[in-house]
């Protein structure tokens, strides 16, 4: 019987820095670790923050703040990629973490997998950056939608609003995903979107039939006061929306939801539920009619520099460090 120790962070960033926040997270895995938990997720672009700008200010107004957030975003690798994954490391802890993540003059909506060996075994960018998000964020590709094993199970990401994404999710479920790391902005959309967060998460823990672990930010009053002064905007509109919660395979959340504060959710995930509620309905397998209805997933990465060779194939750069050859024309 596998059980596994797990939790959802609530936590507010160090407001416009990308080094501070990370330190504060740094400090919360090594605490968590000693409390024995082996899984934490933590809320959406909180390195170095999500950015609310975008939501309350026009385009033309919004310059600076881009700017800034650039300046401040992660590139990966990087000291702040390595100092999370000493982390995990030095605490046994496998971390789901979101970042804003720089790459060249584009920054994108990047969700990390640091193994508990402090290895990271995935970095996806969220597939469509929702409304206002799409004039800061880039695209991603699919070639992250996909569950991945580590020491604790397989473990399957996604980002905010992407739980609006029926095909991505199944992506997921026909991956095996036994653990879900959600993660959504907090401090933003006030209390609906709170409610709209826990059917979210609840409903992919039934038809998934995993465990869902679900991580939104804090701002206090005072960080909402300074983002307020520094774009125009009252400071309601960036409040609200927070639910941080851990949900089992039946859709019951377990433990008491954190609407409020900075803290975390601890629960006990046992993977007996997942065989329990898979023997009634399981996505991928007996309640599954592929001859019916089926699912495409292009995972290829999508570069943007390819390099032909007429005797050497083609190459594609898919990321730092990373190299696909193939002899296709």
């Amino acid at each position: 019987m596998t059980v596994v120790r797990a939790a959802a962070v609530q936590i507010s960033p160090v407001l416009y820095s990308r080094a501070g926040t990370v330190e504060k997270v740094v400090r919360k895995i090594r605490d968590l670790g000693a409390q024995g938990v082996q899984f934490a997720v933590f809320p959406e672009t909180v390195v170095p923050y999500y950015p609310y700008f975008s939501f309350v200010q026009p385009p033309y107004a919004m310059a600076k703040e881009h700017l800034r957030l650039l300046e401040e975003a992660v590139t990966v690798p990087s000291a702040e990629t390595d100092a999370i994954g000493a982390a995990a490391r030095e605490a046994g802890v496998v971390v789901s973490i979101g970042v804003n993540e720089r790459d060249g003059g584009t920054i994108y909506n990047t969700q990390l997998l640091f193994d508990a060996d402090g290895t990271l075994i995935q970095r996806r960018r969220k597939l469509t950056p929702t409304y206002h998000e799409r004039m800061i964020w880039g695209q991603g590709d699919a070639s992250g939608l996909r569950a991945v094993d580590s020491a604790v199970g397989r473990i399957g990401q996604l980002a905010c609003w992407e739980h609006y994404l029926p095909l991505a999710r199944y992506a997921l479920m026909a991956d095996g995903e036994q653990i879900h790391a959600a993660m959504y902005p907090g401090s933003f959309g006030g209390e609906l979107f709170a409610e709209q967060i826990e059917v979210n998460i609840r409903q992919h823990a039934l038809e998934s039939a995993c465990f869902v672990v679900n991580a939104t930010a804090w701002l206090d009053a005072g960080q909402q006061a300074k983002l307020a002064e520094d774009t125009g905007a009252p400071a309601a509109a960036m409040s609200g929306g927070f639910f941080t919660a851990i949900v089992d395979p039946e859709g019951r959340i377990i433990g008491e939801p954190l609407t409020s504060g900075e803290g975390e959710v601890i629960a006990d995930l046992d993977f007996e539920l997942i065989d329990r509620r898979k023997r009634l309905a399981d996505t991928r397998g007996h309640y599954s009619r592929p001859e019916l209805l089926s699912l495409v997933v292009d995972r290829t990465p999508a570069p943007h520099l390819r390099e032909r060779d007429a005797h050497a194939g083609t190459h594609f750069f898919t990321a730092p460090g990373e190299d696909r050859t193939t002899d296709n024309p």
